[in-house]
């Protein structure tokens, strides 16, 4: 059998757009719910959600029944030793599409696409296990570089500052705008929609895409995801499934009884 192709990294190399959403319930069972939808991507978080190994191989599994679904995966942490290794063992569970967050230098780009990759381009270990499908595709140790899709999230102010060294790092696919640390990082904790972080995210996008790589962004905001894939954003996660559920069943609550309240979208992404 041959090395599946990376549908998600096809579509960023042809320029089509990618609209996804974000998991973060940590449960296959939502997972499959949310994969039936019709989104082209869904992220399962390992940075802020309670994800260990197993239960991102299981949303992966769940979303993989579904043609057209793909699944991406947040490492923890993407740097040193620890970053590396929890690298290696995502691809090994079959992951082909990798999101690293806080990624402030092009030297830390560059550590990060070597760790995707096998040599002599790369340092991650061989062995494959489930990517290989234990071995039943003979020739993925030397497919598997050419599947692989490493985005990274520049999310700080030191980011910005280093943003065209990161985006021209061979073997980065996309940048992703983290908006919650960015504003953070920007002197406004909690305000995303600040003029200065909003004036930020579209100079960044601009530049990403002058990089020729594709520029991706998180928001549970219609009208801005519109905007932002106007400003040509090629991949937007347009929700979450935590503040879809919550929304909705205090929606409903309050409905019903006087003392529940509605919420806003959240701004905490």
């Amino acid at each position: 059998m041959q090395t599946p192709t990376n549908p998600f990294k096809q579509a960023l190399a042809e320029k089509r757009v990618q609209i996804g959403l974000w998991l973060g319930l940590a449960d296959a069972y939502c997972a499959e719910i949310c994969a039936g939808a019709g989104f082209d991507w869904l992220l399962i978080d390992g940075e802020h959600s309670p994800n260990g190994l197993r239960s991102v191989l299981q949303q992966a599994q769940a979303i993989a029944a579904y043609p057209g679904a793909n699944a991406i995966a947040r490492v923890p942490v993407g740097h040193g030793d620890v970053g590396t290794a929890l690298i290696k063992q995502y691809l090994d569970l079959g992951l082909q599409t990798i999101l690293v967050p806080m990624v402030d230098t092009p030297e830390q780009a560059q550590a990060i696409a070597r760790a995707m990759r096998y040599p002599p381009h790369g340092i991650r270990g061989m062995g494959g296990a489930r990517a290989s499908r234990w071995g039943r595709y003979p020739a993925y140790a030397k497919e598997a570089n050419e599947q692989v899709c490493l985005l990274v999230q520049a999310e700080t102010r030191e980011a910005l500052a280093n943003l065209d060294a990161i985006a021209a790092v061979d073997g980065i696919e996309g940048v992703f705008i983290g908006p919650a640390d960015l504003s953070a990082s920007l002197g406004h904790v909690g305000n995303p929609d600040h003029p200065e972080v909003q004036a930020a995210i579209e100079d960044a996008i601009a530049r990403i895409n002058r990089a020729g790589k594709a520029a991706g962004i998180l928001t549970p905001d219609e009208a801005q995801a519109r905007k932002y894939l106007e400003l040509g954003a090629l991949f937007v996660a347009v929700g979450l499934d935590t503040n879809l559920l919550a929304r909705s069943t205090s929606a409903l609550a309050s409905r019903f009884k006087d003392n529940a309240q509605a919420l806003p979208a959240s701004k905490t992404y």
